[in-house]
């Protein structure tokens, strides 16, 4: 058992401990509980540890998912983001969009996460994010998932959003998902969308 005091906050000590503790190939109910342990860990983990955390925790596993994640993946996820959303963005999200091929439970993980567990703030990085890459088919349900949350977007995120579908709408001109995404962002975005 480690005390809560034990947790090295160094990156090279937390590297160490993580491969010790084997975290990336841990068995998910351990996972959850551990978690559940950083939660209440105090002072909060640095941005950095936070980052080294969420990639030893979660990206080897959400990368190789083949059928939706497991309800300890899902609980354990979430338990991290309620305080770690950013680092956990930062890391797995970015990771995902970078994965070639259609990654079909991987976008509807992103989706789930925008939709029930990260903060503002953080939606607003997923968004950003998923602008700069090339977008496709396979992102457009993570930017219907975010303008589904309905928070106020910084006029150059919006700007940017918009100027983006207009970019790409020869290449999405028979899709549904982008039909539906234009009418989402003119129907939330109207007072703003010229």
């Amino acid at each position: 058992q480690l005390s809560l005091m034990s947790l090295p906050l160094c990156h090279p000590q937390l590297e160490g401990l993580c491969s010790f503790l084997q975290l990336s190939t841990c068995p998910e109910p351990f996972l959850v509980r551990f978690c559940s342990w950083l939660l209440a860990l105090t002072p909060a983990l640095s941005h950095t540890s936070a980052d080294l955390l969420a990639e030893q925790l979660f990206l080897r596993r959400v990368l190789s998912l083949t059928q939706p994640p497991s309800r300890h993946l899902m609980a354990a996820l979430t338990s991290f983001c309620s305080k770690y959303s950013h680092p956990l963005c930062r890391v797995l999200v970015a990771a995902v969009l970078q994965e070639p091929g259609e990654g079909a439970e991987q976008t509807k993980l992103m989706c789930e996460l925008v939709e029930e567990c990260l903060e503002p703030h953080s939606v607003q990085l997923v968004l950003s994010q998923v602008l700069e890459v090339p977008l496709s088919e396979k992102l457009l349900p993570v930017l219907q998932a975010v303008l589904g949350r309905q928070e106020v977007l910084p006029p150059e995120l919006l700007d940017l959003l918009v100027l983006t579908l207009c970019q790409q709408a020869p290449a999405f001109a028979t899709s549904l998902n982008y039909a539906k995404l234009v009418t989402a962002v003119l129907t939330v975005y109207q007072s703003q969308v010229s």
